[in-house]
């Protein structure tokens, strides 16, 4: 009915594994692996372990994000203007393309597109998103959309409803609006620079409990994913709680 699970291993793999049957996989967002590495993630992991994925950030962010520099890229001077922001490009397809693979060698069922704060409702995103869902193929892959900047509700309906999109969410900030089943992000429940150092404490597991079981009377199924600093000892409690 739920999944809980954690944004990436803070352990070893076969500690996780012990105690989860999902992980979302981050690094995918930085830098896609070899092919072979992603085969050898999903071999290590049990027959019934799940994973779900973030798309590579040339898909979603500007080259002049940030989060490009945590990774060596060898992206040409010319190019760089033809990534992020779902641009109807060349660059922007054979990323997509190239994290299909990859999500095809870990046999995940959910591939996370997670918008950068600068991604925000006006005509030429609109125009983009449009362009690129209508030109992409999902590949059988469940696809997640995260926005991160003030959109109305009526305008991320529309676009989930159009391209059957799970509207991704941290449920303490945000309403889902659409989608077959939901997919969970919690980075943290204050706002501000603290978000991610903090620690869930049980009125949140009662708060986060109520949300979920109001949830299953239309739903059938729920992704859980702790995001923040201690998401491995909070994902053990919260999964502990409810139990």
């Amino acid at each position: 009915m739920y999944h809980i699970g954690c944004c990436g291993f803070q352990v070893s793999r076969q500690k996780y594994f012990k105690e989860f049957q999902l992980v979302e996989i981050q690094n995918t967002f930085y830098k896609l692996p070899w092919l072979e590495t992603a085969v050898k993630w999903r071999e290590q992991a049990p027959v019934d372990f799940e994973y779900t994925m973030k798309a590579w950030q040339g898909i979603t962010h500007l080259t002049s994000s940030p989060t490009y520099r945590r990774v060596k890229l060898n992206i040409k001077e010319a190019n760089k203007n033809h990534y992020g922001h779902f641009q109807p490009t060349d660059e922007v397809f054979k990323s997509w393309g190239d994290t299909l693979k990859i999500a095809r060698a870990l046999t995940a069922k959910v591939i996370i597109l997670q918008c950068p704060p600068s991604f925000k409702e006006n005509g030429q995103n609109l125009h983009n998103l449009d362009k690129f869902f209508q030109h992409i193929q999902k590949g059988g892959f469940h696809l997640a959309l995260e926005l991160r900047a003030d959109w109305q509700s009526d305008t991320i309906m529309s676009i989930c409803r159009q391209y059957d999109l799970i509207h991704c969410v941290d449920p303490f900030k945000e309403e889902c609006l659409y989608g077959q089943f939901r997919y969970y992000r919690l980075h943290g429940s204050p706002p501000g620079d603290k978000m991610y150092r903090y620690r869930y404490q049980i009125e949140d597991f009662k708060c986060l409990n109520k949300i979920i079981s109001e949830d299953l009377e239309q739903i059938s199924k729920i992704y859980c994913l702790f995001n923040n600093f201690t998401m491995w000892d909070d994902a053990r409690a919260f999964k502990k709680w409810i139990n």
